[in-house]
């Protein structure tokens, strides 16, 4: 039997939910000193399998049914490519003004930047707004110079749980993770852009779960 691998964090819930049950969700953040929002994530992953029972307007408590459900081993062997979308891409040298009109164009929060084919860069709407409220002429400035580089973007691979992409999205704040296939050309890594994986995309997992 597989067994679930949680945070100190998760724990730490599991534990105050034991020693006070019912919790509601507001003590639950007041205790451990974190905001409602950032114990979502943790509190969905530990209903959904099984570990807590979440009670309308009661609060949470410990269930007693085995951790390793169902649920838990679909959501245990779905990979990043089986939910993965599209990445939205453009080169370095495109104008942050042109950029910007293509973000809103295909709805996005993120355009990832490659070069030849590799994945070299990437920008949101943050830096966006950053460079709009700085001044700065943006018929003229490229889209590289604004950009987060490689080796600072986070990435996953198709092979990755998708949970793991989830938890790399909350961990580091971010709209979506480029999907990435790693090469050598010489001795030199080199990221293909393959995909991405965005809130949206864990959003529409989650309904797909609850269906």
């Amino acid at each position: 039997m597989s067994t679930i691998k949680l945070s100190p964090r998760q724990q730490e819930i599991i534990k105050l939910v034991k020693e006070n049950p019912p919790i509601t969700s507001e003590k639950l953040a007041s205790k451990l000193n974190v905001t409602r929002a950032a114990l979502r994530p943790d509190l969905a992953i530990l209903t959904m399998t099984g570990i807590l029972e979440a009670r309308p307007k009661v609060g949470y408590i410990y269930s007693q049914k085995p951790s390793n459900s169902i649920l838990y081993e679909y959501i245990r062997k779905m990979k990043v490519k089986d939910i993965m979308t599209k990445p939205v891409v453009t080169g370095e040298e495109t104008k942050v003004y042109d950029a910007i009109v293509y973000l809103f164009l295909n709805d996005v929060g993120t355009l990832f930047i490659e070069n030849n084919g590799c994945l070299v860069g990437a920008v949101s709407r943050k830096d966006f707004l950053k460079i709009a409220i700085g001044g700065t002429d943006m018929h003229q400035v490229p889209v590289g110079v604004i950009m987060t580089r490689m080796p600072n973007i986070i990435y996953v691979d198709t092979e990755d749980l998708a949970y793991v992409a989830a938890k790399k999205i909350i961990e580091h704040e971010v709209d979506s993770l480029p999907v990435v296939e790693k090469f050598k050309e010489g001795n030199k890594e080199l990221y293909k852009i393959v995909g991405k994986v965005s809130k949206t995309n864990i959003t529409k997992l989650f309904v797909k779960l609850g269906d």
